[in-house]
Formats: C-alpha cells, structure tokens, sequence
C-alpha cells in the first residue's frame, strides 16, 4: 500500500520536514499488521527498524529474571516505536507487544538517521522523545533492581547464624599488642577475641587498634588498653540477615557469634563463602555465563564432579532429602534458562529473529514439584500466547517447532534424556496457544483414559521455568478449578496410583523381584505419596506443585493431621535419600542411573527405616483404594 504523505506532513514530528525529505524519508516505507499478543520489536533483537504506530495499542514491557513483565508505557497511534535501539548501540531493554490488532508504518532506520543528520530540529525533537523514554526506562531498572534485591535478602531470613560461623582466635587480655599483631598476621583473621578462658567474651582487638597503639608507641602495652569491650554480636541461632547487613558497612571487622554467655565462633565477610557454598557459587556464576552447549554439558549435575561432591557434603551435612532435591532442581532450573537464552540468541543469529510472541516454557513431572534426583528424564512444554487470528500464524508456528526442537536436542546433550512417553515441548500436543491449551484440558476431563490419565498425572505438576509466566499462572489456575470438581478425574487418578502396589507383604516383609530382590524406589515407594498428597491437594483446590509444599497447607487447612503430615514428610525423606545415595554411587561407579535397589544389600537400620516409610506409603495407597471401591471421594 502506498504511503499517504499527506497524512504525514503534519504528524509530529514530521512536521519539521520539508516536502522532500518526507519523500525520501518514506519511499521504501511499508506498512506492517500485527495481530494480539505480536512483538512489534523484541529485546533480543540486534537491530529495528522505527515503526509509527498508525492504528492499535502496543505496550512497551521490560521482561525480568523472576518471569515477570512490567509494563512501562503504552504506544498509541502517532508513537514512533524503536528510537532507543535505533539511537544506541545497545541490545534492546524491553519489548513492545501488541494489545491489539495493530497497524505500524515501517520506516527504514538508515534513512531515519540520514535525516537526523541533515535536520537539526528534526534530531532535537526525536532526542527530546528518546530523552522521555529513556526516563520511564530508567525508573523501571530501579524498580526492577529494588525488587530483585528483596527477593535476595528474604532468603537471608531463612538462613541461621551458626551454619556459617568460623572458628575463633583468642588471646589472652595480659598479651601485648606486639603479640596481638603477631597473631593476627598468623592466623590471617581481621579480629582476635579476647578471653582468659578461652570462652567468655572480654573484649575484641582488631587491626584498627593495633595500628593504634603502634602509632601511639605502645607495642607493649596490654591488649586489655586497647580491647573494645562492647562489640555487636549475635546468637548462633539467630538469623544471618542482621550480621550481613552489619558486615556490609563494616568489612574489616568480625561479629562474635554468642551460645548462651560464651564465644562459639566468628562471622566475617570471608563466612559467607564457606567452600561448600562457594562450590554452588561458583558453579552457578559459570551457568548464568555460559555461552555454549558444550560448556553448559561440563556443568550439568550427572556430569560435574564438584556437583556431585557438593551434594554429598549435604547429605553427610544431615540435609532433608527433599530439600536437596528442590536445590538441585533449582540447578536445573538454571540450565534450562540458559538453554533457552542461547537457543533464542542461535535463532537471531541464524535469521529467524526474535520469538514473535510471548511464551512460557513449562517444566512437568519431579522437575515441577522441584523433586528431582540425579536419575530425570525431560518433561516439559510450552505455553504461546494466542495469535490464531496473526496473519503470520504458519510463520509463527515453524518459529516454535524450531525452537523447542532446538531446546529439546540441548538439553538432552546436557543429561537430561528425551521422555520416552514424549511429554517434550517439541511435540505439537505439548506447544500449543493459551487458549488451545484450555481446550485440551477441557476435552481431558472428558475423555481421560489409562494411557491419558498418566500424562495428566504429570501434566498437573507443571509450572513455569522461563518466559512469560502469567501465561502459566493463568492456565494453572483454570485447571486447578476444572480438577477440583471433576469426579471422575479423582477416580481415574486413584485408580492408575493402585497399578503399583507399595511392595509390604502382611506381615511386614519387604518384596523384592529376582536374586537381588530389586526393589523401584519411585514407582513402588515414592509417587505412592506423591501421588496420593496430589490428589487430596486437587480436591481442595491447592495450587503449589511440591509435595512438602502441599503437605503444609493441607496441614494449616485441617485437611491433614499434623502427626500423619510429618509421618509422609519423614518418609519422604527416607526414600528420597536412599535415591539419592544409589545415584550418587551410580555415577561414582559409571554405571547407568537408575531407581533399582537390592535389598540384599541393605543393613538392619537401613530395613527398618525402608519399612517403616513403605508402611506410611501403604496406608496412603488404602486410603486411596477404599475410597476408590467405595466409589466416592476422600
């Protein structure tokens, strides 16, 4: 369609241009549709042409690590769209999507600039309209700073005073200052505490008063003349959060860590990268780093050594197991935002651009419940904003075949195998639109059957990893209200949980298949109580993925005794530490992963724990069974 200068000639700010510039600014111009939920420019892309937003709404939003978006501004008819990356050498900060249907007039950005050059007032007046962006822009990073800080610091809350607390130096309040600096440069500390029993808190000398005495003349003088005899100190069961935020403004000093009225150790800022954290610092600054499939295979947890290590010291640490399985899943998490970051930044550079629009990648099964052992096969999808009526639809939809297939085959490279069941984002049933994926909730409930009903078992645990996750959370809370009153699920999802008997005979033997009596660890024990926690959770309407998670809130809702609630916590735990240890031995030994154990090879200890676990994971399953043959629902 050809352009209509006249429309133009008066729109500002193009009204400062003479005839002929507006004909050389707009002969190779087009115009462009968009349709609901398009990005018109996206932050990945390296360069934009400037659209003018000729007919429509788009908004302009900055996509945050936690999954959010915030919306900065809105573009109404009239706006020129892509002067920040047009003026900047930078990549883009944010992206704008349409809201609606949507018209623009592209504008070739070469002779935009060509006419900033020659047009002084011309420039001015489109760096006054940058200056106003670049204003909401940057009170938008300061929010978006300030909210990531937060989200930072409420970890610290969680954390107590005496998991990184070092050990003290004393010295005796007679010792000189010589003999303070001395033993200061010794056990390279930036405080001594001093004591006379080695217990009792009398005072602290740090560098900053040996100086002070050294310029004084007085090296010899008693520690006791120099010692400050209030310090801040904090109790070893106190939260961490008050002694690093102390350490931030003071960082050459220490904090006495109190138990009752004696010393039982130090903090300083070197504490707060003890070697096992820094093992997990370090390798996941490596994987927010990485550019590459081959570095992130290096870092991947059945790969890594230092992982693996790192994971053992947990356990000997006296972990729950089921809070090493949500770190390491929170480790995989990361591996598989990085995948997408550089598959998405393969698709720019192989020219397929930036995604078209928004979309969500969704994790499923153990990796949604942030349950993941060692042994974990993919199972994921993915959620696309609705673009049915996109004129560009088959475009967007070959984008997204690529794309998932790509995310597919990298993280199968980084030991996380292909789903056999093929519950993968790369499989046109686990990609769809938002809407479509309501649809296929809604036909589920109808036509659920046996095979059905387990990739729904897996499905419902999904939750969002990256991208846009208001498109998870909404289709989260559509299927939690669909479940919730659908019968019939319940007793379909009752009734595939029963095709795996928890393997007690009635008198308390543990059954075992063959020689070795092999026992499954997950199939026979674990999703026992997985499962039958998932479906009380259905009933009640309870959204959160994790086990433990629904356990609590089934608890503080009367729906679970407390006593029965840490029973299935305790088991959890239990069988989860035994995968654990198998897997960890696996990969010690380089032989495949898998949830098989022998129970020839288990200690008196060991058989007992195991049974008392399977004993709660059995009456779990009968619960279950009575109300399944009673034909009605907990």
């Amino acid at each position: 369609m050809k352009v209509d200068l006249s429309l133009l000639e008066h729109q500002y700010p193009f009204e400062l241009l003479s005839e002929q510039e507006l004909r050389e600014l707009f002969e190779d111009s087009s115009y462009e549709e968009f349709s609901t939920n398009e990005f018109i420019i996206h932050e990945d892309q390296q360069q934009s042409d400037v659209h003018m937003l000729m007919s429509g709404i788009a908004d302009s939003i900055m996509h945050r690590s936690n999954g959010k978006q915030h919306s900065i501004r809105y573009f109404y008819p009239g706006d020129l769209i892509g002067l920040m990356v047009l003026l900047t050498s930078e990549k883009m900060r944010f992206s704008v999507r349409c809201l609606e249907p949507v018209q623009t007039l592209k504008i070739n950005r070469s002779k935009f600039m060509k006419i900033m050059d020659n047009n002084p007032k011309f420039s001015q007046l489109v760096l006054d309209m940058l200056s106003d962006l670049t204003k909401s822009l940057y009170d938008e990073v300061k929010y978006k700073e300030s909210d990531d800080d937060t989200e930072n610091e409420t970890g610290l809350f969680k954390e107590r005073t005496k998991h990184y607390m070092e050990k003290p130096t004393f010295i005796r309040s007679s010792k000189t200052i010589a003999d303070a600096a001395e033993l200061l440069k010794k056990e390279e500390v930036e405080g001594l505490i001093v004591s006379d029993n080695n217990k009792n808190f009398e005072g602290m000398i740090s560098y900053h008063e040996v100086v002070e005495a050294f310029m004084n003349g007085e090296s010899y003088a008693v520690v006791s003349k120099y010692m400050k005899d209030e310090n801040f100190s904090v109790s070893e069961q106190e939260f961490i959060f008050d002694a690093l935020s102390y350490l931030k403004h003071h960082p050459a000093t220490i904090i006495p860590v109190m138990h009752k009225d004696q010393v039982a150790g130090i903090l300083r800022q070197s504490s707060f990268i003890q070697i096992d954290q820094s093992i997990y610092f370090d390798l996941t600054y490596r994987i927010s780093n990485a550019k590459t499939i081959e570095e992130l295979k290096a870092l991947s947890p059945v790969n890594n050594k230092r992982f693996q290590r790192f994971i053992r010291s947990l356990i000997e640490d006296q972990m729950f197991a089921y809070h090493i399985a949500e770190l390491i899943t929170n480790y995989n998490d990361r591996i598989h935002k990085q995948i997408i970051q550089i598959v998405e930044d393969e698709m720019v550079d192989l020219g397929y651009g930036a995604p078209p629009i928004n979309y969500c990648f969704l994790i499923m099964g153990s990796a949604g419940r942030k349950e993941q052992m060692f042994s974990t096969d993919q199972d994921n999808g993915i959620i696309l904003a609705d673009y049915e009526a996109s004129i560009h639809k088959d475009k967007i939809e070959s984008y997204f075949a690529r794309f998932t297939k790509r995310i597919n085959d990298m993280l199968d490279e980084c030991g996380f195998p292909y789903c056999t069941g093929g519950i993968m984002a790369k499989e046109r049933k686990w990609r769809k639109q938002e809407s479509a994926w309501k649809d296929s909730v809604d036909e589920w409930l109808k036509k659920l059957d046996a095979e059905e009903i387990r990739d729904f078992t897996i499905f419902m645990d999904f939750r969002p990893v990256f991208g846009d996750y208001s498109l998870a959370y909404d289709l989260k809370k559509y299927v939690t209200g669909k479940v919730q009153n659908s019968l019939g699920l319940h007793q379909l999802l009752m009734k595939d949980t029963l095709r795996f008997r928890v393997p007690m005979q009635p008198l308390g033997r543990i059954s075992g298949t063959g020689k070795k009596r092999l026992l499954d660890l997950k199939k026979a024990a674990t999703m026992q109580i997985v499962n039958a926690v998932r479906i009380y959770s259905m009933k009640y309407g309870i959204e959160t993925n994790n086990t433990v998670d629904r356990l609590k809130l089934l608890t503080e809702e009367n729906h679970f005794h407390p006593r029965d609630a840490e029973n299935a916590k305790l088991s959890l735990h239990r069988l989860m530490m035994l995968r654990l240890e198998l897997n960890l031995r696996q990969l010690e030994e380089q032989r495949p992963l898998s949830n098989l154990v022998s129970l020839n090879n288990f200690n008196k200890q060991e058989r007992r724990s195991l049974k008392e676990a399977l004993n709660v994971a059995k009456r779990l399953q009968q619960v279950l069974e009575l109300s399944y043959n009673r034909n009605r629902v907990m």
